[in-house]
């Protein structure tokens, strides 16, 4: 248990390089900061696009493991209009979303974000004050859009894993106005329903709000584990997203909870532009109706049947849970500079993650498979599979 917003002892990874602020890996000089980042994304698109033009839209596949596309029906004729399409459709997404995330129409309500970072933000800044305590918990640590979230806030945000830290942080901590609880982390490993349910009684007994980051836990926890939907934890208010783990997008961070608490985080969200575009409300319709808990089985199911085969090639190296089959970033570079022959390595392990030879190698053993890195790959070659191509 820590504070990632207060001064402490230098963090690093297996290579012994010190780990980057608010985030689980080091940078390093070819991607140093958000910005390497996004000039690494153009690249990207400069590439797809000369395939595309050579060989055709159908030469590109998805191997993000992110839905992030809106799919029209064949003659539809929705209105993608931001004053008209909330208006055929908004009282259908607070149903069919309240009844995605186990809500209730009379005490709960909906909100739709531009993606889960903009719902996060949103609720630190229309829930915490400057000075007051931010308590994460999670199975291992909590996504760095909520330490940023925090500190936009000008909070002191504390990060626990597990319900005997949480508790231990909650007594010490005196101006704890928020508890952003996280049931399946960015590791993929999932808090037990026994600890989350503790976490929010105990937030409860001190009438401090639990926010869940459920991007992918919201369907995942009820689909793989048996466990309850997001709202039937007992959390005051919530977020998923739309672009993973059985749905197919749109991309857009899906809101709800107790009505009073959400409409304040609403408004906040529009006074700063954070909510997603209303002419998406259609396709967010069909997307959670079109959903079942049988696809994510599917997904975790074809998962497993990659992670055998990944075994035979990568042994103890590969890392599995109840839902992925990984390789850590530090192994991955372990694997090059082996192959190499070196004993040292000028680039770190998140850069290493997007060695060309490798992510080619690793896509092609896996055929079919999502090679999941979503959005900025958080240190690590996530393989969640399905058997045609989709993904947080």
């Amino acid at each position: 248990m820590y504070s990632r917003t207060e001064p402490q002892e230098t963090k690093k990874d297996r290579l012994g390089n010190p780990l980057a602020e608010a985030l689980p890996y080091a940078r390093g000089k070819i991607l140093s900061d958000t910005q390497d980042d996004l000039r690494k994304l153009s690249k990207a698109w400069r590439l797809i696009s000369k395939r595309i033009e050579e060989q055709g839209l159908r030469s590109v596949f998805n191997f993000s493991g992110l839905e992030r596309k809106i799919v029209l029906p064949s003659g539809s004729e929705d209105p993608l209009d931001d004053e008209i399409s909330p208006a055929l459709f908004f009282d259908k997404l607070r149903t069919v979303a309240l009844s995605h995330l186990g809500g209730n129409q009379e005490v709960h309500d909906v909100a739709v974000f531009n993606r889960m970072a903009a719902a996060t933000l949103a609720t630190h800044l229309a829930l915490v004050r400057p000075g007051e305590v931010v308590l994460g918990v999670s199975a291992s640590y909590s996504h760095p859009t909520v330490v940023r979230a925090a500190k936009l806030a000008g909070a002191k945000f504390v990060d626990t894993k597990g319900w005997d830290a949480f508790a231990t942080a909650l007594r010490r901590e005196e101006k704890v106005s928020l508890v952003v609880l996280t049931r399946m982390a960015v590791t993929y490993d999932i808090l037990p329903l026994e600890e989350m349910t503790g976490i929010i009684r105990l937030a409860k007994t001190r009438q401090i709000p639990v926010y869940a980051d459920d991007a992918g836990g919201a369907r995942v926890g009820p689909a793989v584990l048996n466990q309850p939907k997001m709202l039937e934890l007992g959390v005051d208010v919530g977020a998923t997203g739309l672009d993973k783990y059985g749905c197919k997008g749109p991309r857009a961070g899906l809101m709800a909870g107790e009505k009073g608490i959400v409409a304040k985080i609403r408004a906040k969200g529009f006074e700063l532009g954070l909510e997603a575009r209303p002419m998406l409300y259609g396709a967010i319709v069909r997307s959670l109706g079109a959903y079942h808990p049988s696809k994510v089985l599917s997904l975790v199911e074809t998962t497993k049947l990659v992670g055998v085969e990944l075994r035979k090639r990568f042994g103890k190296r590969l890392v599995e849970n109840a839902v992925t089959a990984q390789l850590l970033a530090e192994d991955i570079l372990e694997i090059a500079m082996e192959r190499a022959k070196v004993t040292s390595s000028p680039i770190v392990p998140y850069e290493a993650t997007l060695l060309r030879r490798f992510r080619c190698f690793c896509c092609a053993i896996t055929a079919s498979s999502q090679c999941t890195s979503p959005g900025f790959p958080l240190g690590q070659v996530t393989f969640w599979s399905s058997s045609s191509p989709q993904t947080r």
